[in-house]
């Protein structure tokens, strides 16, 4: 299975465009992203995806009006973090904000897989058997330097997408 992964759009309709077009091209099973869409409006024109999206919602999202109503529409599948999904055989949790993985960790087992946003740093590490990922910045202004990754869950490869 592969999962396409973002982060912190705010609302760069420009790269969102992009990312789209980077994902459609990959012919990812899922994306997933991991916070802080910000507007509607933004949420909205990722249902041009060729697949399913889901994720949680980052601290810029969480007063924001319409994004729930958006969600239904295209069936979306969003909630305040965590979301722990199975997928392939894979434990997978995505946080927003890195600040409570290790407290979630802690009481809960098996897990592969953590994504998370926010930092808007790239992180790519393994620690007791789980792996880490955040694909890093992907709404700024300087072109080339944004990334999404793409996940394989046969083996949990990574690979990151710089536009």
């Amino acid at each position: 299975m592969l999962i396409g992964v973002v982060s912190d759009t705010h609302n760069n309709f420009k790269n969102i465009d992009q990312i789209i077009s980077i994902f459609n091209s990959e012919n990812l099973d899922l994306v997933i992203h991991t916070g802080d869409i910000t507007r509607a409006e933004t949420l909205r024109k990722f249902s041009n995806l060729n697949c399913p999206l889901m994720g949680v919602f980052g601290n810029n999202d969480r007063f924001e009006e319409g994004l729930q109503e958006v969600c239904n529409q295209y069936e979306f599948i969003f909630k305040d973090p965590p979301l722990s999904l199975s997928l392939d055989e894979k434990k997978i949790v995505v946080f927003h904000e890195p600040d409570d993985i290790e407290g979630y960790i802690s009481t809960h087992k098996d897990i592969d897989l953590v994504l998370h946003g926010h930092t808007h740093r790239y992180k790519e590490e393994t620690k007791n058997d789980i792996v880490y990922f955040n694909p890093g910045e992907c709404a700024g202004l300087f072109e080339g330097k944004n990334a999404i990754g793409v996940i394989d869950t046969n083996g949990l490869g990574i690979k990151r997408i710089f536009f």
